[in-house]
């Protein structure tokens, strides 16, 4: 018997600061997502330009609790500097936890330190942690819950004898007073969602890049998902959307769908 999805006692909200593929593009920033859940703010991902998409968005440099990076590729990371700096410059105060792959935490304080982002410049405490394959974290009002994916792992086969270092990516479960959100990152097969699908989801945010519309829709059948966002669209089937929005609808006629853009925000 299926269960039926929790009752949600707050108002959740998504913000996609920047939603392309990877790819150079003119009109599509690489990825940055802000969820509000209830009073906790969670920045997922940092890719370029986030520190403009912040500052127009006019939030407070306060209001977020925390920032999850899903992996080291730089359309996913690239903005974190620059946006240490914005925080800095524009007089952040509270305490900023940061959780990323437990191989990047050194080269990233590295990289803040080459460019003089001193932990004695900062006007507030930085602090890195590993993310943990199923170990739950917790923010402000929020589980985020880190799961491995698939998606680097050609990479590691590739490059692992050569550059020992570590092929870390992740999907996550945010969950907050009735409210489940699962998050993709960037994964190598549509089966990289199942730990977020055991429960049924408030929302989906999903990238399709990495496989065909079609594997992913036909993964999701039958799926308890009220709403599926699409981001991270790779450019063939961006361009052709007059075919991909209404295959989706058809393969996944009880899920909600939007194939989100830059600046868009979902409230659910």
């Amino acid at each position: 018997m299926k269960r039926a999805a929790p009752s949600r006692k707050t108002e959740c909200r998504l913000t996609c600061f920047g939603t392309g593929d990877g790819c150079p593009c003119a009109d599509r920033n690489h990825a940055a997502f802000l969820y509000r859940l209830g009073k906790t703010a969670i920045q997922l991902d940092c890719g370029e330009p986030i520190d403009k998409s912040y500052k127009a968005s006019g939030i407070s440099y306060d209001e977020v609790d925390g920032i999850i990076i899903s992996h080291l590729h730089a359309d996913h990371f690239g903005g974190f500097f620059m946006l240490m700096q914005g925080f800095w410059l524009e007089g952040r105060r509270k305490p900023l936890p940061v959780y990323l792959p437990e191989g990047g935490i050194q080269p990233v304080r590295q990289m803040l330190h080459a460019g003089f982002l001193f932990d004695e410049v900062l006007p507030f405490p930085l602090r890195f942690h590993p993310l943990k394959a199923a170990k739950a974290i917790s923010l402000g009002e929020v589980t985020v819950t880190p799961f491995v994916t698939s998606h680097l792992e050609g990479t590691r086969a590739r490059f692992e004898k050569k550059y020992p270092v570590e092929f870390q990516a992740y999907c996550f479960l945010l969950e907050s007073d009735g409210c489940r959100v699962g998050h993709s990152g960037d994964l190598g097969k549509p089966a990289d969602l199942e730990p977020l699908l055991a429960q049924p989801l408030d929302l989906l945010v999903c990238e399709l890049a990495h496989f065909s519309p079609e594997d992913v829709f036909g993964y999701l059948q039958g799926r308890e998902i009220k709403h599926v966002v699409w981001t991270h669209v790779g450019r063939p089937f961006r361009q052709n959307l007059a075919k991909t929005r209404p295959l989706a609808a058809r393969m996944l006629p009880k899920m909600k769908h939007t194939f989100v853009t830059d600046g868009q925000e979902i409230v659910f």
